[in-house]
């Protein structure tokens, strides 16, 4: 037999045995099998390497001389994908150190696919020398996994190409009813060559201040999936609680972007975008939000249809919801509400309202006719803060549906920031340690310092010096923070108390609660200390006098 007519597949695959047990046999008998069954058979060699260590890899790839790589296995985003080490421990071997090897059988290496979770990571590092490269937006359950294979292995054995292999792939996991087909994603050479302005700028949370394009968003696993797999289900409530700037609002869009793409309606309710007067009372501000929502939905306002005097607000905008958008929409309605905390203020609008999504939350459960119609509703709720008004907890939505309490970047999100901004040379691990050190991983005083030195001849040196004086890229931020505290002497206070001390500090609850929604102090238990290092510096020059 002479190699050079046929086209060798090599599959590998590795489940260490601290993580849980995939379902790879199947996906390699699979794949094997609707080979042997394909018109062209005959043009492949199919080798398998299992339990592969990470010494194996190279030495499977040496022996073998596939044209395509298929990995089944566990990937952990941007720590890599996951092996096994001589010693029987689980070892990750991230992008960098793949895209490496990889560069090396790049003249042999036409197509690789990396049936993983969270390996698109990888996917595009190695994609910078393989023409064709397969990697997983997100979690992906073992059955897509495996009706991807199928798919894409059976088109390659009709003789078509690898692109439309990739879309049969997807398709597969649509026509068997799973809602992940849009998690796998191709990466090409040619893709990552051709200038896009997509591809040098990184989307990140909460900056309605940026002046320049943004569309890479950068994920926290596991928080995405989560969110994705919830807000398929009936009667879906998210809560997304985080301080101020921290990325609530590009989650929430996301995941309206991501309901989107399942074919559902979406609406956005924006509460910073209340006027005075809506907020004047409860009937205005629900009769608002039926409006509003009507025209997200390209709906026409039928409030005088559907509001009668004779019942009270809350019935009135539910009877709106229920016999009008609902029945007029046919697939399911996400709807996010964001910045909700603006609400607190209003406590009897607050509460009425509370009750209001805690009774449409409720009405998805039931399994009457009108049950049926609110199980198309799916809720979003986004703030910065639990310190809501006292609510009776059966009628509270602050108690039910999934939470999401969003985290800091890590070191590698915040390298993944810099290699969007095309700055991971400039910068460097120790650069990326230095920022880190001086603002912790919060996403928009990371995001500011790279958009900084993409844009203007500064050192990251000169930015850090700076960064805590009147002088440095955050000035105006500071202000604002000072301006707070200013106007709230407790708040003041107590946080001059926790800036100037050495260990952590013990501050009223509500006053805590109120600090953390401004991103000032993270808690040590139910203690405070300063969130970062710039505001510490910052901030005990301005109120120690």
């Amino acid at each position: 037999m002479d190699d050079k007519f046929y086209t060798k597949i090599l599959l590998m695959s590795a489940n260490p045995l601290s993580t849980s047990r995939l379902r790879l046999d199947e996906e390699m008998r699979e794949i094997k099998e609707g080979l042997k069954r394909s018109k062209h058979r005959d043009k492949y060699i199919i080798n398998t390497a299992e339990a592969v260590r990470y010494r194996d890899i190279h030495r499977a790839i040496l022996d073998y001389e596939p044209q395509i790589i298929h990995f089944s296995g566990h990937g952990a985003g941007e720590e890599g994908l996951l092996f096994e080490s001589e010693a029987g421990q689980t070892r990750f071997i991230d992008a960098a150190a793949l895209a490496q090897l990889f560069q090396l059988f790049s003249e042999q290496v036409e197509c690789v696919v990396l049936n993983a979770c969270y390996s698109e990571y990888q996917a595009k590092e190695i994609a910078r020398h393989i023409n064709y490269v397969v990697g997983m937006s997100n979690t992906i359950e073992d059955r897509a996994a495996l009706e991807f294979a199928v798919g894409f292995y059976d088109a390659l054995g009709a003789g078509k190409g690898y692109k439309f292999a990739y879309e049969l792939g997807r398709s597969l996991i649509k026509i068997a009813g799973i809602p992940q087909e849009l998690i796998p994603q191709l990466v090409t050479k040619d893709d990552l060559q051709a200038p896009s302005e997509s591809q040098s700028q990184v989307e990140l949370p909460d900056t309605a201040d940026n002046n320049f394009d943004t569309d890479i968003y950068i994920n926290r696993p596991p928080i995405e999936t989560k969110c994705y797999e919830t807000i398929l289900h009936t009667g879906a409530l998210i809560r997304i609680k985080a301080p101020t700037k921290m990325g609530k609002t590009s989650l929430s869009e996301n995941l309206l972007s991501y309901a989107s793409e399942q074919g559902y309606a979406t609406a956005k309710l924006d509460l910073k975008l209340a006027d005075s007067s809506v907020l004047d009372n409860l009937q205005s501000f629900l009769q608002w939000l039926c409006a509003d929502v009507s025209d997200s939905l390209d709906m026409e306002t039928k409030l005088s249809e559907h509001w009668e005097d004779i019942y009270g607000l809350n019935k009135n905008c539910t009877r709106y919801f229920q016999r009008y958008l609902l029945t007029n929409i046919e697939n399911p309605l996400v709807l996010a509400i964001d910045n909700f905390e603006l609400l607190f203020e209003y406590p009897d609008i607050f509460s009425e309202f509370s009750k209001l999504l805690r009774s449409w939350y409720e009405k998805a459960k039931q399994g009457d006719k009108i049950g049926n119609i609110w199980k198309k509703m799916r809720l979003i709720v986004v703030h910065s803060t639990d310190a809501y008004p006292t609510l009776d907890t059966n009628y509270s939505p602050f108690n039910v549906g999934l939470a999401v309490d969003l985290p800091e970047f890590t070191q590698g999100q915040v390298e993944a920031v810099a290699r969007g901004y095309h700055l991971n040379g400039k910068v460097g691990e120790q650069g990326v340690n230095q920022l880190m050190e001086l603002v912790g991983g919060h996403p928009y005083l990371v995001q500011q310092a790279f958009s900084n030195l993409k844009n203007k001849q500064t050192s990251l040196k000169q930015l850090l010096q700076l960064a805590p004086t009147e002088q440095g890229i955050y000035a105006n931020h500071l202000r604002q923070l000072l301006w707070n505290l200013q106007h709230n002497p407790l708040l003041k206070d107590a946080y001059k108390k926790v800036v100037m001390a050495k260990y952590p500090v013990p501050v009223d609850s509500e006053v805590s609660f109120k600090l953390q929604s401004l991103g000032l102090v993270k808690l040590s238990g139910n203690d405070c200390i300063p969130s970062c290092d710039l505001y510490k510096q910052y901030f005990c020059a301005r109120l120690v006098a």
